[in-house]
């Protein structure tokens, strides 16, 4: 969801990994050139998905750190491309605290349908994230370097699951 920390924590794993950083949010405003909130605003939300799919479809995967949009779990080809080479990580923060960090999210460029609230957008995607991820991160109480340690270690105990 928007304000999970997906920048920021992103960032902090890609320099503690070693690996390069994408924001897919950022990727999608250069191609478009123009913000998100102008895509929704002028072609709708489903043009900004359509875009997003083809854009992490676009992506090679390895060696990188992603920060998706939070749509990219409504496209079944871009799920399947990111968690054929990647591990899928899922910020896990409750809707109090979306809406704590985001505020007024009409600016904000959010993939939603114009009649449908925010919190039926997090019911709805917290089903699909929680279903979709490979490794759930409970960020409660976590600040960003703490969410970051708890992903490492997560991916450390994946790796030795293979």
């Amino acid at each position: 969801m928007p304000g999970s920390g997906k920048s920021t924590v992103g960032v902090l794993l890609a320099k503690r990994l070693g690996l390069g950083f994408i924001d897919t949010d950022l990727l999608i405003q250069q191609e478009a050139g123009r913000t998100l909130q102008d895509i929704v605003d002028g072609d709708g939300y489903q043009a900004l998905r359509k875009i997003e799919e083809q854009v992490l479809l676009r992506l090679e995967v390895r060696r990188q750190v992603i920060s998706t949009g939070g749509s990219a779990v409504y496209s079944e080809a871009a799920m399947q491309h990111l968690k054929a080479d990647a591990v899928v990580v899922f910020l896990d923060i409750p809707l109090e605290v979306v809406l704590e960090r985001i505020g007024d999210y009409s600016a904000r460029g959010i993939s939603r349908r114009p009649d449908q609230s925010l919190e039926d957008l997090f019911t709805e995607r917290y089903e699909l994230y929680s279903r979709l991820a490979d490794v759930a991160i409970d960020c409660v109480g976590r600040n960003h370097e703490e969410v970051c340690e708890a992903v490492l270690a997560a991916l450390a105990r994946a790796r030795e699951a293979r």
